[in-house]
């Protein structure tokens, strides 16, 4: 047989060739491509023909497949599994149940508001692929910029053009003070920023801008700043910090709801500061001109709903 004739065989022509191989008798085969059973032998004789090939040994209990065409059937097989799959992947691509979307985030909007509208995505679609990324802000703007992120979460940084995004304004964050449970300011009553001066605290690097808010706190409260600070971007060093010392951690208030509640059950207080400590805000924000696919569509839609249904608590 020459390999090159198997290119032009047509999808029905790999139907039959699957259903004879399963069943073993051309009736039931033809039954299931709803042909009847002339037909189905027609198309068998013309694809033994094309092949140069006998497919099946015909026998008084049914008909057994060829060493050629056992070996066609489970192409065919395959071949007709991976067309399903991609009919149904296009299908879910046009309706925004699959496909991929990359979603970026500054930490507290992850936590508040991007993983609740991803758990409801994921309840209806869930064979879409959802990527998270959470980063500071210029690496996020500039990952959207080059493609790598759909849409994002975060504040403009300098240097680039607010002319060039679609910009809808999303949440002013607030920092919550985080400490043990059994820290010594845990069960105060009211503290205020110059009553932190000289413990330790594990934060944000500088230009961070939850370090920046606290910085500004400690100025305007006209007090020393702390000097005994661990530095890091690190989520998961500044929980190691907390639950090992007596340090005191700034943390966006979704962060520190997730800490702090019964699900997580970390043993950590949010110290009651008297002034609040409040971030710049942030933006949900797009490329002008960009089109999403139907799935970051949805996905964007769902954040945005949980931002308008926090913004109203």
């Amino acid at each position: 047989m020459e390999l090159g004739r198997a290119k032009n065989l047509k999808i029905n022509q790999l139907r039959l060739i699957c259903a004879i191989a399963e069943h073993g008798q051309i009736r039931l085969a033809a039954d299931e491509l709803a042909i009847t059973q002339p037909a189905a032998s027609r198309l068998l004789a013309d694809m033994e023909q094309q092949l140069d090939a006998r497919l099946f040994e015909r026998h008084p209990k049914g008909m057994v497949p060829t060493l050629i065409g056992r070996a066609l059937a489970q192409r065919a097989h395959n071949l007709l599994v991976e067309l399903r799959d991609l009919s149904r992947d296009l299908d879910e691509l046009k309706s925004g149940e699959g496909g991929i979307a990359t979603v970026g985030a500054v930490t507290g909007a992850a936590v508040g508001f991007v993983i609740p509208a991803i758990n409801q995505l994921k309840a209806t679609s869930p064979r879409a692929d959802i990527h998270v990324n959470v980063e500071a802000s210029e690496v996020l703007v500039r990952d959207l910029v080059s493609g790598k992120n759909d849409f994002v979460l975060a504040r403009l940084p300098q240097g680039f053009d607010a002319s060039e995004f679609e910009l809808t304004p999303a949440r002013t964050e607030t920092v919550k003070l985080l400490v043990r449970d059994d820290h010594p300011l845990a069960r105060a009553n009211e503290v205020s920023i110059g009553d932190l001066t000289h413990y330790e605290w594990v934060m944000q690097t500088h230009r961070a801008p939850i370090r920046e808010a606290v910085d500004s706190a400690f100025l305007e409260a006209r007090t020393q700043p702390p000097t005994n600070i661990i530095n890091t971007t690190s989520l998961l060093a500044m929980i190691a910090a907390l639950v090992s010392t007596s340090a005191i951690a700034p943390l966006a208030s979704e962060v520190s709801e997730l800490l702090t509640g019964n699900r997580v059950g970390a043993k950590l207080s949010v110290l009651p500061v008297k002034r609040p400590i409040v971030l710049t805000p942030y933006y949900l924000m797009l490329v002008k001109g960009r089109q999403l696919s139907p799935i970051a569509n949805r996905l964007r839609a769902l954040v945005n709903a949980e931002l308008n249904r926090g913004n109203r608590r």
